[in-house]
């Protein structure tokens, strides 16, 4: 049975597991991020629980201007939850779940969420394997980024709420 609920403080270490096991090096945020992202904006941290155990998340901020490469912006600095625009910072599902279409619930989830709260928009950014499957989820390419998060190339996408 899944579950799609809204994080809690005590789900911090399981998600840094989860974050650490799927991303590569430094672009993998810190346990401190983590519980920072859940404390500021918990509407904004969604948890992905399958049989009572957390396999996935996705967590965001709100802000009026995006600046996609803002990396200051991924401690919350500047997050407005009154904000029309979302800027997700994590989509990930532990490895041992990945290609169940889990990430793809997940999503679906966080949109109808961002919708009810009335957010007019969703920014992202990714590598460029995943740039496919934000577009078949109704993302549309902006351009590469000129963030070199964790030593790696990102392309920043949209998708118009």
């Amino acid at each position: 049975m899944r579950k799609i609920r809204n994080a809690q403080q005590s789900d911090a270490l399981r998600c840094f597991e989860i974050e650490t096991a799927a991303y590569e090096g430094d672009e993998a945020a810190t346990f401190e991020k983590i519980s920072k992202r859940i404390e500021v904006y918990p509407d904004g941290f969604l948890i992905l629980e399958e049989q009572g155990e957390i396999v996935g998340f996705i967590n965001c901020g709100c802000a009026y201007e995006v600046e996609m490469s803002d990396e200051e912006f991924k401690e919350l600095v500047g997050h407005d939850p009154d904000a029309p625009n979302v800027v997700i910072m994590s989509v990930v599902v532990d490895p041992a779940h990945q290609g169940t279409g889990l990430s793809r619930e997940l999503m679906t989830e966080f949109v109808d969420r961002m919708i009810s709260m009335g957010k007019s928009a969703i920014y992202l950014m990714c590598k460029e394997h995943h740039v496919p499957l934000y577009q078949r989820l109704g993302y549309s390419y902006l351009q590469p980024s000129t963030s070199d998060h964790g030593g790696m190339t990102w392309h920043e996408m949209s998708k118009q709420l």
